[in-house]
């Protein structure tokens, strides 16, 4: 099936043949939508939202406000709302299923258990997973929002969270706005501190993940953290 056949086809048609894993986020977005306007179907609306998100992509629908999306033309406000609605249940959906029991077995599942909270943020958000035994996470604290370095991160703070969660085992994580995972010179010296702290506390620093725009950068994973 060539894409134009697969463009040729309206997205409500497509999802009842292919299912909704077999359609494009703006197809998706499309069938919300229902109706365009003289000039231009749902379709074409539907990207020129997803254009407006940005960088963000389908994600981004979150962060727009209904009055960003009604300066689309052919979104008024019942559309725009209905939009935002479906963006707080899948929001919610995300939350619902955090509510179970996650096992972290690699770095790899760490970060793409927290790629989607942690990759949009403007701000560099500090944030730490406190374990079980078995790797089993208990609870998740953030320490800290703004520049995360070695100063403003305290590891008194992150220890005494550990010890009220009654950790085993803990993790940390932080993300970095520009989508570049590399550490910077204060995230090596942050990491140094935490984990001298971790010994002393006898409660191991498993890892530290950075976190970039579908990329991430584990410390264990380089032979920084042992």
């Amino acid at each position: 099936m060539t894409e134009q056949f697969i463009n040729a086809e309206k997205p409500y048609d497509r999802f009842l043949k292919a299912g909704p894993d077999a359609l494009t986020d703006a197809e998706l977005l499309a069938i919300i939508i229902r109706t365009g306007h003289k000039g231009a179907d749902a379709m074409a609306l539907a990207k020129e939202i997803l254009k407006k998100a940005g960088d963000y992509g389908i994600a981004g629908l979150y962060h727009m406000s209904v009055e960003d999306l009604m300066q689309v033309k052919g979104i008024g406000e019942v559309k725009a709302v209905k939009i935002k609605c479906i963006a707080e249940l899948s929001n919610r959906i995300a939350k619902s299923k955090r509510g179970q029991k996650i096992i972290f077995q690699s770095p790899k599942e760490v970060a793409a258990y927290y790629m989607e909270q942690l990759r949009h943020l403007e701000k560099e958000q500090f944030l730490c997973a406190f374990l079980d035994g078995t790797m089993g996470l208990i609870r998740e604290q953030i320490i800290s929002v703004g520049t995360v370095n070695a100063s403003l991160v305290s590891s008194r703070e992150v220890f005494m969270e550990a010890l009220l969660a009654k950790a085993v085992n803990i993790m940390v994580l932080h993300n970095h706005p520009s989508g570049n995972a590399m550490p910077s010179k204060a995230d090596v010296e942050m990491t140094e501190k935490l984990q001298a702290a971790s010994e002393l506390m006898d409660i191991p620093l498993i890892d530290h993940l950075i976190i970039g725009d579908n990329s991430y950068y584990s410390f264990r994973e380089h032979g920084m953290i042992q």
